[in-house]
């Protein structure tokens, strides 16, 4: 098994995108990138800890690449706004890959260029490629949260269509359960 981390706006919108996907054994909600050891939420929130809500998936490459997941992660989300993922604004919601590896970095950086160079978005990519520095779970109430609140307007609103998102793009690579 491997690690991935992203940060693709609201967690919860993030861990729904990539949960049902075939070879993800797991996506834990939580916090990186940050000057304080174990925030929480309503830290993050503040906009002073430096943390962005990232996911990080445990993934099993000989049934689902790197490569694969970096493609899902750059057409679910709009990489090219700072700070900001639609309604969702603070430096908590910024785009980023947080490689484990220097494989990672490199198909990371590779996949990117190639975006930017064919312009692929209306506007350069920002998202951030950085090493993986510490990873803090988010709260429980955080994980798994768009399968226990699917009902919830911001579910609905925002998370719902990513999802759907990726069912009509990827429906292939979607576990049996989730089709």
């Amino acid at each position: 098994m491997e690690l991935a981390t992203f940060g693709a706006g609201c967690f919860w919108c993030v861990e729904a995108v990539f949960q049902n996907l075939k070879g993800v054994e797991k996506v834990v909600s939580g916090y990186t990138g940050g000057r304080i050891a174990n925030p929480t939420y309503k830290e993050v929130c503040s906009g002073l800890t430096g943390h962005n809500e990232v996911i990080q998936i445990t993934f099993d490459p000989q049934i689902i690449s790197f490569e694969e997941l970096l493609e899902i992660f750059w057409k679910t989300h709009d990489p090219t706004t700072l700070n900001r993922q639609g309604n969702d604004v603070g430096t908590q919601y910024r785009s980023g890959i947080y490689y484990h590896n220097e494989e990672q970095k490199r198909l990371a950086e590779a996949y990117k260029q190639k975006l930017n160079e064919a312009q692929a978005f209306d506007q350069p990519i920002v998202t951030e490629v950085l090493p993986a520095g510490p990873f803090y779970q988010a709260e429980d109430y955080h994980q798994n949260y768009y399968n226990q609140n699917s009902s919830q307007p911001y579910c609905q609103f925002v998370a719902r269509p990513k999802v759907e998102k990726v069912k009509a793009l990827f429906g292939e690579k979607l576990k049996a359960s989730a089709q």
